[in-house]
């Protein structure tokens, strides 16, 4: 008789071939073909099990990276713009007001001189050259709450806060506000003509620019109220601007006096010597190469207020000029050197636009002191 090779033994036959009613089994694997799908079971296992593993890795070794990269981020240098007569004059619609805000948060307790806050401070002088809208929106993208826009026949100012501090921020001379095709050479007969060089009486008996207090007077009655009310919620208050803008944060921290900070780019002299003297806000004063606007009103009647900051020729900042100004210039030591958009990377000037306007293009100071940040970051690092 052949063997059943599903029946294990004797017994198991006679029973199966008998008349004895049949045994209910269930049928058997071969020894070796049972093997073989068992091992076959354990190899699809492992990969299984392999796929896995690659799989939750790769997710947490994503994670890991994505987490260092949010703690660490590596920020990048920007490029200067080459600046002609058609790109000179703001708004700058195209660029990235406080990109790398996240990267490098302002520190609105700070007691000293802080280079993340210039950077802040001089995208905002930058940004209150825009429209109320455009600039109300980048306002908020990089985290404040609320933006008052303060606007006069001469004056214009943002006041940008959050729970923690609020930026005021004055708008420059509205001949940089761009409005058709300009000629450098007109820009720069305007800083000069439209310089108004009368001294008027001031608090403690200092004098300061004409122009300037009239400016100020304009929109002090609705924002002077304004900054009380946010000083009662807690907030510190920092003031910026460029040019014509510097100028009126200047005298408004000084005649507000509660202010933490002052930062001003490409400022104009504002008061006399005794107006100096009697100065005690924390200010730091940006001048980026032979910025033509940190010669007006020229030195004498006139006094710079703050501690200066130099953007010297390869675009780094530093607290003393390292060269000594053109012969011409009346800056007495105060304006800093020419700066050379050759070096370091930087676009080479057109000849049409005098250096001197394009060391006082307010982008130019946002752009040159975001490098710096950038290098101080990776020098730590």
């Amino acid at each position: 008789m052949t063997k059943d090779p599903y029946i294990n033994s004797p017994n198991e036959a006679r029973l199966h071939h008998s008349n004895m009613e049949p045994i209910q089994y269930t049928k058997r694997i071969p020894l070796k073909l049972k093997m073989t799908r068992c091992a076959s079971e354990k190899v699809r296992t492992a990969c299984r099990m392999l796929i896995v593993t690659v799989l939750v890795s790769g997710n947490a070794l994503g994670a890991m990276i994505s987490t260092e990269r949010s703690m660490n981020p590596y920020p990048r240098k920007k490029q200067v713009p080459t600046f002609t007569s058609a790109n000179l004059a703001p708004p700058y619609l195209e660029h990235a007001y406080f990109e790398g805000h996240d990267i490098f948060p302002f520190q609105a307790d700070a007691a000293s001189f802080n280079l993340a806050n210039a950077w802040w401070l001089a995208e905002a002088s930058t940004l209150a050259y825009a429209d109320e809208a455009f600039a109300a929106e980048r306002f908020k993208k990089a985290g404040f709450d609320e933006v008052r826009f303060f606007d006069k026949r001469s004056t214009q100012c943002f006041v940008a806060s959050n729970r923690e501090f609020a930026v005021v921020a004055f708008r420059g001379s509205e001949v940089w506000r761009r409005r058709g095709a300009n000629d450098g050479h007109d820009l720069a007969a305007d800083f000069t003509t439209n310089a108004n060089f009368w001294l008027v009486d001031w608090a403690h008996g200092a004098k300061v620019h004409r122009g300037f207090k009239n400016a100020l007077d304009e929109v002090w009655e609705d924002l002077f109220p304004f900054l009380a009310v946010l000083q009662r919620r807690g907030c510190k208050i920092w003031m910026t601007g460029h040019s014509l803008g510097a100028a009126l944060a200047t005298l408004a921290a000084d005649r507000y006096g509660e202010v933490q900070g002052v930062y001003t780019f490409g400022s104009p002299r504002v008061g006399n010597r005794r107006f100096k003297e009697g100065f005690s806000i924390r200010t730091y004063r940006f001048v980026s190469g032979n910025d033509i606007v940190a010669r007006l009103p020229p030195p004498g009647f006139y006094a710079h207020v703050g501690e200066p900051r130099f953007i010297d020729y390869e675009g780094s900042i530093r607290d003393r000029p390292t060269g000594s100004a053109p012969a011409f210039s009346p800056c007495g030591g105060e304006c800093g050197e020419k700066i050379s958009l050759e070096k370091n990377n930087l676009p080479k000037t057109p000849v049409f636009v005098p250096d001197a306007v394009i060391d006082h293009v307010p982008l130019l100071y946002a752009i040159l002191i975001w490098n710096n940040l950038v290098d101080v970051r990776h020098s730590a690092e």
